[in-house]
């Protein structure tokens, strides 16, 4: 049974969880024990057991409450914009924006399942995240006309997950527009062939 939680417990479960996101990311997970984690967000021990049993789980939550975040903003942000084509692209806009801004090291989900490899728990996340992305890029796709969007979107998502790669290891934001670049001529393709996209348009 769910514990229910008072908004003083709430608050402080959101703080370490906020804590550990902020520390994880800028540090990486083996790199950050529970005691830094309390300590920034002055909490005790006790408090961080009760709301995560263990150092794992407190990485899953923080990973689940993650992706949940991104999934919603990108589904937000993305619903008003023109229709057709630049509907898709559109998720490449905002996550151009969001590889410029100060302190970017890279995707999260990334980040977290290369330092826990070993964690099915996590590896789980990072699929749901995933399939979660593809879903949005055919809604997208379906919504522009073109047929054939789970192939399309898997190849979006490649461009998409590469760039963010490549902008977390080189000094320039010049991949993330070069990903958009490559999505536009995929979607290009896709309109000339009558909706069906090519082994050769990935190319």
């Amino acid at each position: 049974m769910t514990e229910t939680l008072s908004p003083s417990q709430q608050a402080t479960r959101a703080k370490i969880l906020d804590t550990a996101a902020r520390l994880f990311y800028e540090r990486g997970v083996h790199a950050v024990g529970v005691n830094e984690i309390v300590a920034e967000a002055k909490a005790s021990k006790l408090s961080l057991y009760r709301y995560f049993p263990s150092k794992e789980r407190l990485v899953a939550a923080m990973l689940t409450e993650h992706s949940d975040r991104i999934h919603d903003w990108l589904v937000r942000k993305t619903a008003d914009a023109p229709a057709g084509p630049e509907r898709v692209l559109s998720v490449f806009d905002l996550l151009i924006d969001w590889f410029a801004q100060p302190g970017y090291h890279g995707c999260t989900v990334v980040n977290t399942v290369t330092d826990t490899r070993a964690d099915p728990a996590i590896a789980a996340i990072a699929r749901r995240h995933l399939a979660r992305y593809r879903r949005l890029l055919e809604s997208r796709i379906q919504e522009a006309g073109l047929t054939d969007a789970p192939r399309l979107a898997r190849q979006l998502l490649l461009l998409i997950e590469g760039a963010s790669v490549v902008v977390s290891i080189e000094d320039t934001t010049d991949a993330g527009a070069d990903a958009r670049a490559a999505a536009d001529r995929l979607l290009a393709a896709a309109r000339r062939q009558g909706g069906h996209p090519t082994a050769r348009s990935s190319g």
